[in-house]
């Protein structure tokens, strides 16, 4: 079984506060340089691609799970 790498999330962290800032200090907008954006936007494809994976793990486990029953009569009832 393999283990799980721990997401860093500290560029989407910091991207939430400098939104607050904005929004308290009432900024009309956000500026980040592109360093700061390309950084954000890879960290943010990184949490998607996990994400996905982890749906796509939950699902295929559901459907391994599924259980189903069938009962043989050789017809009784039928007449």
């Amino acid at each position: 079984m393999s283990t799980v790498e721990p997401l860093n999330t500290v560029e989407i962290e910091r991207f939430i506060s400098a939104v607050k800032n904005a929004e308290n200090s009432r900024a009309k907008e956000l500026r980040i340089d592109i360093q700061n954006a390309k950084t954000l936007a890879y960290t943010l494809g990184i949490v998607m691609a996990r994400l996905n994976g982890d749906l796509e793990k939950l699902i295929s486990q559901q459907s391994d799970n599924q259980t189903i029953e069938i009962k043989l009569d050789q017809g009784a009832g039928w007449g």
